[in-house]
């Protein structure tokens, strides 16, 4: 049983897959700080100088206590509706979806090239190579 889980494990498919994931991990952490530290202040500021990191709805604030951050909402016990952290999540997932597109649009181009290409046939056999296999046909019939 141990054998047979060490083959499994050590496959090619197997360790593709760890090495998937793990740069898959890496490319999120770098899609998330490009969207929340690049393109969302950028955009933010575009539109009028909005924090999407901070935008929020309140829901239930029955003290009225003070919210100017969603930090501060949040350390206070306010029920808010994230609004901002949702768009965020939404640019993020539209980027890491486009960049898989794009990998799988890749990967299957070059499968149709490589099933296009013609498969190289063996060549037919010499004249010295026919005729010497019906001599040794005739003798074996003897």
């Amino acid at each position: 049983m141990f054998k047979e889980f060490r083959d499994f494990a050590i496959k090619g498919n197997m360790v593709d897959l760890a090495i998937g994931v793990i740069i898959g991990a890496a490319f999120g952490a770098i899609v998330s700080s490009l969207v929340d530290d690049v393109f969302m202040p950028l955009i933010g500021l575009l539109i009028g100088g909005i924090d999407f990191s901070n935008l929020f709805i309140v829901l239930s604030n029955p003290d009225n206590l003070p919210a100017p951050s969603l930090a501060a909402a949040q350390a206070a016990g306010i029920a808010t509706m994230n609004v901002g952290l949702f768009i965020n999540a939404v640019v993020k997932f539209t980027i890491i979806a486009f960049v898989l597109f794009m990998v799988v649009k890749g990967i299957n181009s070059l499968k149709r090239e490589a099933a296009a290409e013609p498969v190289a046939s063996t060549p037919a056999p010499s004249r010295e190579e026919v005729l010497l296999t019906e001599i040794r046909d005739a003798l074996r019939a003897r």
